[in-house]
């Protein structure tokens, strides 16, 4: 018999404001461990403030949090050998190049073998062949890799991306998403906080809505569809997407499940619309 493992993240009615405002009221959940959990939520829904809290950046003014089994506020030295936070913009250094940054980050946190863990990274994220060059010369979404790559080194076993894909272009975000699956494919628990709700469909296990300070639904994406009426199936013309226009144009198919507007521009689907 299996015995159900803790939940990484538990969250019992947090609350923080900033002088008058509220930020958060009250917020309750759980992050299973291994699961990408993505936390959805308007600019100043206090998404990011949430996450300062879980990462022990910021103290809550009422409430209770744990990340891996930790008290934020009473054990935050536990929590933080447990973690990684990459903010909403890429924390590295241009002057360096990538597997210098890469070093630098093993080397302060005390590793041995700081080349073969950099190697390993650079290979894992898809950055081997642009290693050895400046930062300053990576694109948008190659300092994005990198940065959570740097994130990774220690092998924290949960990851907080807030906003990762912010200002990023339609290719490099797709290899965030990419990058990020495969860290929930290896058993790194990720805590996402976005605005964007394709993000949030594509890659969650788990959704939360954050509105006005408290979580108003919290489901599977499935369980999530339920709460929209039943509705008629009708058959329409499918036009395609311009996300689909932009990787046919560009000669890439992005995820998987991307078929090429080239190739299939009058397709027909099935697609829902509610009557009456």
């Amino acid at each position: 018999m299996r015995t159900q493992q803790p939940p990484a993240i538990v969250v019992r009615g947090l609350e923080k404001s900033y002088q008058d405002l509220q930020v958060l009221c009250g917020v309750d959940l759980d992050v299973e461990k291994g699961s990408i959990f993505a936390l959805l939520g308007s600019n100043g829904a206090g998404k990011t403030t949430a996450v300062k809290i879980l990462s022990t950046l910021l103290r809550a003014d009422a409430g209770t949090a744990s990340v891996g089994g930790f008290d934020v506020a009473t054990q935050p030295d536990n929590v933080r050998e447990a973690i990684s936070l990459t903010g909403q913009f890429a924390a590295v250094d241009e002057i360096l190049s990538g597997r210098e940054n890469l070093v630098l980050v093993a080397r302060l946190r005390h590793l041995k073998g700081t080349g073969a863990i950099a190697d390993d990274l650079l290979e894992r994220f898809s950055l081997t062949d642009a290693g050895a060059r400046r930062v300053s010369t990576y694109s948008g979404g190659m300092r994005r890799r990198l940065d959570i790559a740097m994130s990774l080194i220690g092998n924290p076993p949960v990851i907080f991306l807030d906003e990762p894909t912010t200002g990023l272009d339609p290719e490099a975000r797709i290899e965030v998403w990419k990058a990020t699956k495969e860290l929930a494919g290896r058993g790194t628990t990720v805590l996402l906080t976005t605005q964007y709700l394709e993000e949030a469909e594509q890659l969650a296990d788990r959704i939360a809505i954050l509105h006005q300070g408290k979580i108003i639904v919290n489901d599977t994406l499935a369980e999530l569809r339920q709460l929209l009426p039943p509705a008629e199936v009708e058959y329409v013309e499918k036009q395609p997407s311009l996300e689909e226009i932009f990787f046919a144009v560009v000669g890439e198919t992005g995820e998987d499940d991307k078929y090429s507007a080239a190739e299939q521009p009058n397709a027909k689907r099935k697609t829902k619309s509610n009557k009456g």
